[in-house]
């Protein structure tokens, strides 16, 4: 880290962007477990050799080379970079050359933090005169995490249809995981079931992804709920409904939360949360509505340039917003036919659902999602809300001080579980209490009214 290993500032622009992935080896740090996994098999379904980096095993990496400011996943995927590109370069040896490799982070843009995370990491990697030739492939929410430029002009679009499916599927597992688990006939079977449909779905990603046969996908799918629906057993009693929102990393990322649904399962609860595609959903509504916005202010100044540049954004985002409900639909309808899960919100009436002295869309930031699902999850009748967060994430924050007197009126339980690298001494306990709350919340009003509850 000393100034004279650092290179020059132009490396944040020329090493930090959109880059063609052909011949390269995609580095993607994982997030959300299942997921993740069923990109990657969706980005080799185009012959992009895409890897899932293993978490969590180089977080003492991840701190060396950070102040602590950072919020909390910003050092677990810097670990991951450096552990994996450490490891890589010990096995390849004098066969290793960093510029193989594409290290894949998006960002979303301010005021969260996560926009600077590439930035500061390519500073850090500059640092290793070895590392310098590994670029960072950053989209950015800004356009919608748009990828052209990644390939050929004439399979980007379809690479980008068969990845949100493969967000959509990821999403659907884990709440097919999360129905099952909690009432399961024999204890760790849920999760084995999980692991074999994993690999079935991923293997079915790569053989049917560039081909956009989302039926056969869907099919391998069916197989997997009628096969995971014999693992309940119905005798066991309905249980709380727990819904969690918060920073879309801590809550996906089951080390860095310290697998906190399972913990909720272990003290009764039965658990929901917030979904991927929610937050992609979102990005594109938003870009939809501020285009939009921007369209009539262009129009009435008459700035004619910037009336077709935003009516051709109102175009391409109302198109993928249409794209993506329909098959966001599509599949969760198919798989409502066998097994009652919980379907995803749709983002236009989690804005409904804000009042204007509340929160607003036009503030921005991962609150607009969190609050709003939290109002959902009232409406639904659930029996607790938990917000997960990095210790001192903004938007989280915000989105505790705007909900707790809401929370408190509801008279619904609410848990705020901020993460670091450290173990908080009363988690357990915090969680215990909460349960307990949850569970007399349940014996006075019931519990939500979605299918099986």
């Amino acid at each position: 880290m000393e100034t004279s290993n650092v290179l020059p500032f132009k490396s944040l622009t020329e090493n930090v962007g959109k880059f063609n992935l052909s011949g390269k080896t995609v580095l993607m740090p994982e997030m959300n477990r299942i997921g993740c996994r069923l990109i990657a098999a969706a980005f080799r379904s185009f012959g992009i050799r895409a890897v899932v980096m293993d978490t969590c095993k180089g977080i003492e990496l991840g701190l060396e080379h950070s102040s602590g400011k950072e919020c909390y996943p910003c050092h677990i995927t810097l670990g991951d970079i450096l552990h994996y590109m450490k490891k890589e370069r010990v096995n390849r040896g004098r066969q290793f050359d960093s510029s193989d490799y594409i290290y894949f982070l998006p960002e979303a843009e301010g005021p969260c933090r996560f926009g600077m995370y590439n930035k500061f990491q390519r500073i850090i990697l500059d640092s290793y005169p070895e590392l310098r030739g590994l670029k960072i492939g950053a989209l950015t929410s800004g356009n919608g995490y748009s990828l052209e430029g990644l390939l050929d002009d004439s399979r980007v679009s379809d690479l980008r249809k068969v990845s949100y499916f493969a967000v959509v599927i990821g999403d659907i597992l884990d709440r097919l995981l999360w129905r099952i688990r909690p009432y399961e006939k024999e204890q760790g079977s849920a999760d084995e079931f999980m692991e074999k449909t994993i690999n079935t779905i991923e293997k079915t990603f790569e053989d049917y992804g560039s081909k956009k046969n989302f039926d056969n996908i869907l099919s391998s799918l069916e197989e997997a709920i009628l096969e995971g629906r014999q693992i309940i057993d119905s005798s066991i009693p309905p249980k709380p409904m727990i819904g969690i929102v918060g920073e879309i990393y801590l809550r996906s990322h089951v080390h860095s939360n310290q697998d906190l649904i399972r913990v909720l399962e272990r003290h009764g609860a039965e658990v929901v949360n917030a979904s991927i595609g929610e937050w992609v959903n979102y990005i594109t509504y938003n870009n939809l509505r501020n285009s939009t916005a921007e369209f009539y202010l262009s129009l009435k100044e008459l700035r004619l340039p910037d009336i077709c540049g935003y009516l051709g954004r109102i175009a391409r985002f109302s198109a993928e917003s249409f794209y993506q409900g329909m098959r966001q639909s599509q599949a969760y309808k198919r798989v409502a036919a066998l097994i009652d899960i919980d379907k995803d919100h749709k983002i236009s009436h989690l804005e409904e659902l804000l009042h204007k002295d509340l929160y607003s869309f036009d503030v921005g930031t991962e609150a607009c999602l969190s609050i709003s699902g939290i109002l959902e999850y009232i409406r639904e009748g659930f029996n607790g809300v938990v917000n997960v967060y990095p210790f001192t994430c903004m938007p989280s924050t915000v989105t505790s001080a705007v909900l707790r007197p809401v929370m408190a009126e509801s008279g619904i339980p609410y848990l705020d579980t901020p993460y670091d690298s450290s173990t908080q001494p009363g988690r357990e306990a915090a969680i215990r209490t909460f349960m307990f709350q949850a569970q007399q919340h349940m014996r006075r009003n019931g519990r939500s009214q979605l299918p099986h509850k």
